[in-house]
Parts: structure tokens; C-alpha cells; sequence
């Protein structure tokens, strides 16, 4: 297959993993009206379902485009409560949630600076923008501790998650 881009394989990432209690954070998380500072510690608690945490690649990237329109389809939001998250502004997520048809049912944490990929240990660079990083594309299944119930963490760029057996996990 003739790709128009190169698959790259990514370092070892050293990820939270199935057990383990993810980091907190607060970050401006936005929906389709608004955006406000929340802690995933409060998504989490106030969930009766699992939370789905989704780290991708900066809105308008063709992977974030593919990952949001699979979740969309699949409908994951009757399931389980879906957070995604990148390094894209505030005002980009709106204009992300309005083009994939999403509003409402999902919000999405904005985090420029790329400290919550940091803290989860999946930050990697942007090839041939030095001084750009962005999380690799993630998915956490947490429970209402923050805790891991399921980890995916792409180890080649691009790599998409499977999608079943995160739906096995709700």
C-alpha cells in the first residue's frame, strides 16, 4: 500500500497501566456551549459510568478526525462517559465537537502546554516542529477513583485504537 505518510514507531512509552491510578489534572474542559476548569477527579466521581479518557492528536490532525468520528459512531457515550484530550485551544475543540456532530454528548480537555501527556508519560514530538508536543494517541477506561480498568497506548504513528475491545471494557 502506497501511504502518503510514513509509519513511524515510537519510543516505549511508560504509561499508567491496568491497576494503577491515573494522575489528576484540572484543565479547561469544553463542551459544546462552554468551557470551564474541572479536575478529572470530579469527572470521574461524578460518573455511575466508566469515564473514557481519550488523549489525541491536535484537532484538524486526520487521526483525531478518525478517532472522534469511530466514537461518534459507536455511540460509547450511552456506555460510559467520554472526556477526550490535546493540546488543541478551547476554541478549537468547540469548532471539533460542531464538525464531527458530537455536541452534547462529549466534552474535551484542553491542555496547550501537553503537561497532562507529561505526567501519563505519553508526550511525544511533532516530527519537524522542535519545540512541539503533543500526547500520543490513548485510551484510559478509569473507574470513579481514577483508576485503570483498560490502557492502550499507540505504539507506532499513526495507530488507532481497537475500538471492540475498548467496547468490551464498558
Amino acid at each position: 500500500m502506497d501511504l502518503d505518510f510514513d509509519v513511524v514507531e515510537l519510543n516505549a512509552a511508560d504509561h499508567p497501566e491496568a491497576g494503577e491510578t491515573v494522575p489528576d489534572f484540572t484543565r479547561p474542559l469544553v463542551n459544546d456551549e462552554f468551557w470551564e476548569d474541572v479536575s478529572l477527579s470530579e469527572v470521574c466521581a461524578e460518573s455511575d459510568d466508566p469515564v473514557v479518557l481519550v488523549f489525541h492528536p491536535m484537532d484538524g490532525a486526520f487521526p483525531a478526525t478518525y478517532i472522534w468520528n469511530e466514537i461518534r459512531d459507536r455511540a460509547w457515550h450511552e456506555d460510559a462517559t467520554v472526556v477526550g484530550l490535546s493540546i488543541s485551544t478551547p476554541y478549537a475543540h468547540k469548532d471539533l465537537l460542531e464538525e464531527r456532530d458530537i455536541e452534547g454528548d462529549y466534552r474535551v480537555y484542553s491542555d496547550p502546554g501537553n503537561g497532562v501527556a507529561e505526567q501519563y508519560g505519553i508526550a511525544m514530538e511533532l516530527d519537524g516542529m522542535t519545540g512541539i508536543a503533543e500526547p500520543r494517541p490513548s485510551v484510559f477506561v478509569l473507574d470513579g477513583d481514577r483508576t485503570v480498568q483498560y490502557a492502550w497506548v499507540a505504539d507506532e504513528w499513526p495507530d488507532f485504537p481497537d475500538y471492540d475491545t475498548v467496547e468490551a471494557q464498558l
